[in-house]
C-alpha cells in the first residue's frame, strides 16, 4: 500500500484560469514524508491506523490512527532502554489487524536479539494493541520500555498538505496510576477526545510516554494491552466488538463479536473453478469489498427513517462500500455507484444501500459553497474539523456532474436483477428531481449538453470522473476553459433516459414519461454523434467541449465508457475498439487514461496516461455490448495478469508504461490500495465474459470464456431473490438454481 497523497484537492487550480497559451503547473507542496513501501496500514469502517513496519508512527509523518476524518494519534512509537526495535518480520493478518515481531537492537549491556517484541493490533469498535515482551537472556535483564504517544487532531484535509499548530489548545489529562493518558481539543463547535489505555499501568508518565520499567527474568513473558476507545458517529450502525482471541487465535466470536463481514461473505457468490489466477483476484476483490462495508443507520434520523418505512425495510441498517484507504474511507457517490453496478449481476444488497443513502442526500436547493443543486445526487460527505467548521463544503459536497445519472443508471440496473418495483415507486420523487437536475441545471448554457462548473471557493474543477486539475486537456496540453461538457457525462445522460423510459413502462405507469424520455434521448444521440466527432486519427470523440463550444481534442479511454452507455452507432463503434486496442492507449497491462501520442501523455499523470482499473471494467464491457467479446478478453486477461504482480489485488490506478519495457506493471506511486471500483473491477469482468445479464424478468448466460481461464464455476450468485450456480467453458454455459 501506499501512504502519499491520492487525489488531487480542492485547492489544486481550476481549469480555465489561465490565459489560453499558458498551461499551468501543478501545485507544488511540501508534503509530509511517507512511511516507505513497506507501510502498513489497518482499517475498519470509517477508520484507519498507518505505521511503518516496526508498527511506529513518528512524528510529522503521513500515518497515525485517523477516525472520521481526524487523526487521533499522530506519534505512536515503541522502544526498548530509548532505541529503535529492529524488525524481524511484519505484515497484515487482516484488513483490520496486523502483527509485528520485533527485537532489541545492541545496547549497552544487552546483546542484540535478547529480548523478542510483539505487537499485535486491530481496528473495531476501538484500536487495540497488545505489547509483549520475552527475554531470551539466562539471568534477569532490566530495560526500559516507552510508549510514546502524540496528537495533533489534524483534519484529514491537512495531513495532506500542512497541519496547522494546535497545540495551545489541546488540553491533556495523565491518569495518576499510569492506566493511560487523555487528550482533548475543542473549537467552537468542534470537540474531539483521544484516550489512550493500558491493562498494566506504566511505572511512570513523562511528558505524552508511558515509561515501564521492567526486569525481565529467564525465558519471562510480559504482556501489556492498549486500547484507543473510537466514538460512534450519530448514524453509524455500531461497528464490530471484536477480542485478541477471535483474531489472532482463531477462537469463535461471542454473541456481540459477531462479523458483519463473514454473512456478506456468505452472500456474495463463490467462484469454486476456473483458473487459479481468476480465482486468485476473485477472492481477493471480494476480500477487500467486504473490508471496505459501511454500515448506516438511518434509523437515527426520523426524516429518512419515515422514507426507509415507505420503501419496507425500516429496520435494517443500509450496507455501503467506502471508496478506498488511506484518503477515501468514506461516502463518495460517484464511487459507490460504479462498485454497486460491477457487483450488480452478482449480488444486489450495495445497490440497495447505496440507492436509497444517495436518495436521502439528494440536493433539494441551490448552494454555491456546496456546488449543489436541486436534484443533484451527492459527491462526497466529510465529517472533519474543517468540515464542521463550514470551511470546507464537504458536510455533503455536490462538486460531480455525472452522480446523477449514474445513480439513474443503477436504480435502472437494481430494478432489471431483482424486479424490486416497490422500490421504483418509492424512489420516484428522486427519480424526478435527478431527471430535472439533467435538463436544467446540469445544462448550464442550454445547449442540450450536461457540462460543469464549480462555484465554490473550495470546489472541484473537473467535476468528471477525471477529476484532478490536468484530468481533461487539449491533446496540446492546453487547459480548457469552463464550463465543460465531457463526453462521457452526455453518454451517461442518454443511457439513464432510455433505462428510466423502461421503468417508466414498467412499475412507474407512465407512458407520457416513456415517450418523452425516448424523444429526449434520440435528439441527444444526434446532437452528440454530431458536435463530439473528429475525423482526425483515424476517427474519435472529442473527450469533451469547453466553455466556448471547442471541441477537447485528447484521444482517451472515455472512448469506452461511450461504447458502455450505446451512445455510439455501430459503424463507429468498430472504429473506437480499434482505437482502444493500438498500441498508443493500449499499454498491454490495460487501457491508458490519456493515447501516448499525445503531447500531454504522461505515464505516471493521474488521469494524463496511467491504467485505471474500474475505467477498463467500463471499457470491456461497452467492448461487449457492441459484440466485441475478444478484443474485450483481451483487456481482460491483461489486467488479470497485472494482478498477479500485486498478489490479486488491482489497486486504484498503474502507471501507463508499456508492457515491453518490464515484466510487472509499474506502480503508480500515490494509487489507493484497497480502492472499491478497482476491487469491484474483476467481478464486472467476470460478469462480461460470461455474458451475464437480466433480460425481462430472466438471467441470461452468452458466454466467450478465454481458454487460458477454463472452465467456470459460480456458485450462490444472486438474482431475482433467489440463489443460481452459473457454470461455462468456452461458448458453452448453464444456470441452474442453487442446490438443483
Amino acid at each position: 500500500m501506499t501512504n502519499t497523497v491520492g487525489r488531487p484537492t480542492p485547492a489544486d487550480p481550476t481549469p480555465g484560469a489561465a490565459p489560453p497559451d499558458q498551461t499551468p503547473s501543478p501545485v507544488v507542496r511540501n508534503l509530509p514524508p511517507d512511511l516507505g513501501p513497506d507501510a502498513v496500514g489497518i482499517f475498519e469502517g470509517m477508520s484507519f491506523l498507518i505505521s511503518n513496519r516496526v508498527g511506529d508512527v513518528p512524528p510529522g509523518s503521513i500515518g497515525g490512527l485517523v477516525h472520521h476524518d481526524t487523526r487521533l494519534l499522530n506519534r505512536w512509537e515503541l522502544t526498548l532502554d530509548d532505541a529503535p526495535l529492529l524488525v524481524l518480520a511484519a505484515g497484515l493478518v487482516h484488513d483490520y489487524s496486523a502483527s509485528f515481531f520485533l527485537a532489541n537492537a545492541e545496547l549497552p549491556g544487552l546483546a542484540a536479539n535478547t529480548v523478542g517484541v510483539r505487537r499485535h493490533r486491530f481496528i473495531g469498535e476501538h484500536v487495540h494493541e497488545r505489547i509483549v515482551l520475552q527475554c531470551f537472556e539466562r539471568k534477569p535483564v532490566p530495560v526500559r520500555l516507552r510508549l510514546a504517544v502524540g496528537t495533533d487532531f489534524a483534519d484529514l484535509f491537512e495531513i495532506k498538505e500542512s497541519v496547522r499548530d494546535r497545540s495551545a489548545l489541546i488540553t491533556r489529562d495523565h491518569a495518576a496510576d499510569g492506566s493511560g493518558l487523555t487528550f482533548r481539543y475543542t473549537n467552537g463547535g468542534f470537540s474531539v477526545c483521544a484516550e489512550v489505555r493500558v491493562d498494566t499501568p506504566a511505572t511512570r508518565v513523562e511528558g505524552d510516554d508511558l515509561v515501564w520499567d521492567l526486569e525481565l527474568r529467564p525465558n519471562e513473558t510480559w504482556r501489556c494491552n492498549v486500547t484507543v476507545p473510537l466514538e460512534l458517529w450519530p448514524l453509524d450502525a455500531a461497528p464490530v466488538r471484536r477480542r485478541f482471541e477471535e483474531v489472532f487465535l482463531g477462537a469463535p466470536a461471542g454473541p456481540e463479536g459477531q462479523d458483519h463481514g463473514i454473512e456478506v461473505r456468505r452472500r456474495i457468490p463463490r467462484l469454486r473453478d476456473g483458473s487459479e489466477l481468476l480465482r486468485d483476484v476473485y477472492d481477493r476483490s471480494v476480500s477487500d469489498l467486504v473490508a471496505m462495508r459501511i454500515y448506516k443507520d438511518l434509523r437515527k434520523e426520523p426524516e429518512f427513517r419515515t422514507k426507509l418505512l415507505r420503501i419496507g425495510r425500516g429496520d435494517d441498517p443500509l450496507l455501503l462500500c467506502s471508496a478506498g484507504l488511506p484518503w477515501f474511507l468514506t461516502i463518495f457517490g460517484r464511487d459507490m455507484l460504479i462498485t454497486a453496478y460491477q457487483m450488480i449481476a452478482f449480488w444486489q444488497d450495495l445497490a440497495y444501500g447505496v440507492l436509497v443513502m444517495l436518495a436521502t442526500h439528494q440536493a433539494t436547493e441551490w448552494d454555491d459553497f456546496r456546488d449543489a443543486e436541486p436534484g443533484k445526487i451527492m459527491h462526497e460527505m466529510r465529517r472533519g474539523e474543517l468540515t464542521q467548521l463550514g470551511l470546507k463544503p464537504h458536510s455533503r459536497y455536490y462538486g460531480t456532474a455525472d452522480a446523477t445519472q449514474l445513480w439513474l443508471i443503477l436504480l435502472s440496473e437494481y430494478w432489471r436483477w431483482t424486479g424490486d418495483d416497490q422500490l421504483v415507486v418509492a424512489l420516484r420523487e428522486h427519480l424526478d428531481a435527478a431527471l430535472r437536475w439533467i435538463d436544467e441545471y446540469g445544462d448550464l448554457d442550454g445547449d442540450g449538453y450536461v457540462e460543469y462548473a464549480t462555484r465554490s471557493p473550495q470546489g472541484l474543477g473537473n467535476q468528471c470522473w477525471r477529476d484532478s486539475w490536468n484530468g481533461v486537456l487539449f491533446a496540446n496540453g492546453i487547459v480548457p476553459y469552463l464550463p465543460i461538457a465531457t463526453c462521457e457525462l452526455q453518454g451517461y445522460s442518454y443511457d439513464a433516459k432510455l433505462r428510466v423510459a423502461e421503468l417508466a413502462d414498467g412499475p412507474l405507469a407512465d407512458p407520457a414519461l416513456a415517450q418523452r424520455l425516448r424523444t429526449e434521448a434520440g435528439a441527444l444521440y444526434e446532437r452528440f454523434n454530431r458536435d463530439f466527432w473528429i475525423d482526425d486519427r483515424g476517427g474519435y470523440y472529442a473527450v469533451g467541449l469547453d466553455g466556448d463550444k471547442q471541441r477537447i481534442d485528447s484521444l482517451t479511454s472515455n472512448l469506452g465508457h461511450l461504447l458502455w452507455s450505446g451512445i455510439v452507432p455501430p459503424d463507429r463503434a468498430r472504429i473506437l475498439a480499434h482505437q482502444l486496442l493500438s498500441d498508443q492507449l493500449f499499454s498491454g497491462w490495460g487501457v491508458r487514461t490519456t493515447a501516448s501520442s499525445d503531447p500531454a501523455f504522461n505515464p505516471i499523470g493521474y488521469h494524463m496516461g496511467t491504467v485505471w482499473p474500474h475505467d477498463n471494467s467500463i471499457i470491456v464491457h461497452g467492448l461487449a455490448r457492441y459484440g466485441f467479446r475478444e478484443e474485450a478478453n483481451r483487456i481482460v486477461m491483461a489486467m488479470l495478469e497485472a494482478a498477479k504482480h500485486s498478489n490479486g489485488r488491482l489497486p486504484e490506478a498503474f502507471s501507463g508504461y508499456d508492457r515491453s519495457l518490464g515484466r510487472s506493471p509499474v506502480q503508480y506511486p500515490t494509487a489507493c490500495n484497497p480502492q472499491a471500483w478497482a476491487s469491484g473491477a474483476p467481478l464486472l469482468f467476470l460478469r462480461t465474459v460470461l455474458g451475464l445479464d437480466a433480460v425481462d424478468g430472466q438471467v441470461r448466460l452468452d458466454p466467450v470464456v478465454p481458454a487460458p481461464l477454463g472452465r467456470i464455476l459460480l456458485t450462490g450468485s444472486n438474482a431475482f431473490g433467489k440463489r443460481w450456480d452459473i457454470e461455462a467453458v468456452g461458448d458453452q454455459a448453464d444456470i441452474r438454481l442453487s442446490g438443483s
